[in-house]
């Protein structure tokens, strides 16, 4: 009896986990360059004072699904899409290099391109990128290079400016920080690729599928309630034996 309650607490625990996962997917189904977040269950042994007798159960979130979400023209000059594999460089919050599929761009008052939810676009020296200002025409070339025209230059003006840094990693090596962003398992600064091709006026949708989402979270309301059952179960027969036992 007392296995049976710790193996329904523990599966009733880790299921609210879960359910704060899929609830993250759904709630970012609409969010630029999202990647859905997995997560699974196991059993894990329990050691402490006397014999491992208990085992209780563990959600984990092992990994992402690196999948592509669709491509949404947006015709914005501003907006980029990675076509395939491969991320964009920004600075995250805490000032380190991190990766992102979010490509909705624009720039500062100073110059400084950023992401829409201001982040700074590095170079391929990992250094913010500052654009000379007032701009009358930017272009994103395919393989990141920025072109620009100034204002009162003419028509055939402009010049290449500074390149976008991408990045070609491993997924496998990668994991997401609590802010959304994807940084290398070790800690080291992934290389620039000229590989990685671009698109711009676009932009990549989240890869989360709503009904799978849905599905999953219907399924965990009924395993939730299925340990609640098995703790109520598990009540009663302690009071029977409490019964048998005052005999």
């Amino acid at each position: 009896m007392d296995h049976l309650l710790y193996i329904a607490m523990s599966g009733a625990k880790e299921n609210m986990h879960s359910v704060a996962v899929r609830s993250n997917n759904l709630a970012n189904a609409n969010t630029t360059g999202f990647k859905a977040d997995m997560e699974q269950a196991r059993a894990m042994q329990a050691f402490g004072e006397g014999l491992p007798t208990r085992v209780f159960a563990m959600t984990e979130r092992p990994g992402q699904s690196f999948a592509s979400g669709p491509i949404q023209t947006t015709g914005r000059d501003l907006d980029v899409a990675v076509a395939g594999d491969g991320w964009l460089a920004v600075e995250s919050k805490d000032g380190g290099e991190a990766y992102t599929r979010f490509g909705s761009l624009q720039v500062a008052a100073d110059g400084l391109l950023q992401t829409s939810n201001g982040l700074s676009v590095l170079d391929d020296g990992g250094a913010p990128i500052f654009l000379p200002l007032p701009l009358e025409k930017m272009e994103i070339n395919k393989d990141g290079t920025i072109f620009a025209r100034l204002e009162g230059e003419p028509a055939n003006g402009g010049a290449e400016l500074q390149r976008i840094k991408t990045v070609l990693p491993n997924n496998a090596d990668l994991e997401k920080g609590p802010d959304g962003l994807f940084r290398r398992k070790d800690g080291q600064i992934e290389a620039p690729s000229a590989q990685v091709q671009l698109l711009a006026g676009a932009l990549e949708g989240s890869n989360v599928n709503p009904v799978a989402e849905m599905t999953h979270l219907i399924d965990l309301q009924r395993r939730f309630e299925t340990q609640l059952k098995m703790m109520s179960h598990a009540e009663e027969n302690d009071k029977a034996h409490a019964q048998l036992l005052r005999i």
